[in-house]
């Protein structure tokens, strides 16, 4: 990886497809499409799973089933980081020392483990670096 890899959290992901999302739908698919092209985006399982449960049952236009499996089907493409018992560890003393959540906890180790710089999510204190990654809010005025 790259010092340029960013980790991209469910919420961007998620608002790449909200077509109801409005400004934050318009900056997510923008932002999605230049990671493609610089091949410097980085995902993980725990995104993908969170964004199929999201996109095909939460939005006021959820997708269909199958099209929610071809958008995961092609992050195949980028890095998609696993995480391990190892990992999940790693996450329940994050959480504690960083007062997260422990899901934030487990994206932080996953941004890690994929060799990001920067984590691209709303849900997290932007410009707090947390184990060496940046967190950058891509929806902040």
């Amino acid at each position: 990886m790259s010092a340029e890899t960013c980790f991209v959290d469910t919420n961007v992901l998620v608002y790449a497809y909200d077509a109801d999302a409005g400004r934050r739908h318009d900056i997510a698919a923008e932002l999605l499409t230049r990671l493609w092209r610089s091949r410097t985006g980085a995902i993980s399982t725990q995104v993908l799973q969170e964004f199929y449960v999201n996109v095909t049952r939460k939005l006021p236009q959820p997708l269909d089933r199958v099209t929610a499996r071809g958008v995961l089907w092609t992050y195949r493409a980028w890095p998609v980081h696993s995480a391990s018992v190892d990992d999940v560890m790693g996450a329940a003393e994050l959480e504690e020392r960083e007062q997260l959540s422990f899901w934030d906890a487990l994206i932080i180790v996953s941004a890690v483990r994929s060799g990001a710089a920067r984590l691209l999510t709303e849900d997290m204190q932007e410009g707090r670096r947390i184990s060496g990654v940046l967190i950058e809010n891509p929806f902040s005025e």
